[in-house]
């Protein structure tokens, strides 16, 4: 059973054909209901929590004892006590498993090499792709916030029928991509040239800082509550 989160969810979660009526009965605005898809999406505070921890853990320990071994096992076990916590309070273990994937693929690739630079290799290639796909979302009109919102509601289009949501998501998506190109920019070189360290402090200044603001200026354009929402036809707001 997963922890609650609100009243229905200890029937389990609901199965995404188009959000609950009455749910959405209650979001007025563009800006509450994609606070509220959100929300759901990167799985709250601890989620976010849960998928920075290993790098930060491997840089923190490759700093202190420039052992690769090591600092591959610190984060990697320190994943698995994250997904043990979630598995024995019968929570949703998604977040922590992204995690363990992420340092695994990350131990990897510094094992294949030897290099611990290449621990971060993973991560550097993963955030351009990942901007690239953000940046191409927005240029041909279907922000990748936009198509994450249709995805948890259970329809990919009708979101884009709502020329606020859509205008809206283009924010977002471009809020989303300005880390991902600022990671690239900035690791790459060190990267290239083989600054371990440096590479390590950057990666702790890129991360969690950044995932904060990043957090924070979406945070100040939902605020506003400007947008109405545009409900659909067939689909009357309530009494």
């Amino acid at each position: 059973m997963n922890q609650p989160a609100a009243p229905d969810d200890e029937r389990g979660p609901r199965p995404a054909q188009g959000g609950d009526p009455d749910d959405l009965d209650a979001v007025e605005t563009v800006e509450q209901l994609v606070r509220r898809q959100l929300s759901t999406a990167l799985g709250g505070g601890r989620g976010v929590l849960e998928s920075a921890v290993p790098t930060v853990a491997f840089t923190i320990g490759w700093i202190s004892t420039r052992d690769l071994r090591l600092s591959l096992t610190i984060s990697i076990g320190l994943t698995v006590v994250l997904l043990l916590v979630r598995l024995v309070q019968r929570s949703t273990p998604q977040f922590a498993i992204t995690a363990l994937m992420g340092i695994a693929i990350a131990a990897l690739f510094a094992s294949r090499s030897g290099e611990a630079r290449d621990v971060f290799l993973p991560g550097i290639l993963y955030n351009s792709a990942y901007a690239v796909v953000l940046v191409t979302s927005v240029l041909i009109g279907w922000p990748l916030v936009g198509l994450i919102i249709g995805s948890i509601t259970g329809d990919l289009t009708q979101w884009r029928r709502d020329k606020g949501l859509v205008s809206l998501c283009s924010t977002l998506t471009w809020i989303l991509a300005v880390p991902c190109i600022l990671r690239v920019v900035i690791q790459y070189p060190l990267w290239a040239t083989d600054q371990v360290v440096a590479l390590g402090i950057v990666r702790i200044g890129l991360g969690w800082p950044v995932q904060v603001a990043t957090f924070a200026a979406m945070a100040w354009v939902l605020s506003r509550d400007k947008t109405p929402l545009q409900r659909r036809r067939d689909t009357p707001p309530a009494p």
